[in-house]
């Protein structure tokens, strides 16, 4: 299983970023995908998740400002983040079946 994150940036307060995460190697189809983020000096965090029905969960920290969707016939998962906030800044990372990407880093500008 290989995953391949995408679409982090540099972002003005208030911005707007859309990363996507690639699965390959596997069938994901019944399997949640799972976003976390790491803010530089801080634990690694859960955000968000989707399951394979589509149902979407997220942390009070992004609820509201973050949505979810995937695209199960391309193996892949888009989190669109909007009202990003320097809080926000952080290496953003999507897990499935237990495997982590590399990481995407999002930065967000005051």
């Amino acid at each position: 299983v290989q995953l391949q994150a995408s679409g982090g940036g540099l972002v003005q307060d208030g911005g707007s970023l859309r990363l996507s995460c690639a699965a390959s190697g596997s069938s994901f189809g019944s399997d949640a995908w799972v976003w976390f983020r790491q803010a530089p000096g801080k634990q690694r965090e859960w955000i968000a998740s989707i399951t394979s029905l589509g149902t979407t969960n997220f942390a009070d920290s992004v609820q509201g400002r973050f949505s979810l969707s995937r695209d199960n016939s391309k193996n892949l998962v888009y989190l669109q983040m909007n009202g990003l906030k320097p809080e926000d800044t952080a290496v953003y990372y999507c897990n499935i079946k237990g495997r982590w990407g590399q990481g995407t880093l999002v930065t967000v500008s005051s």
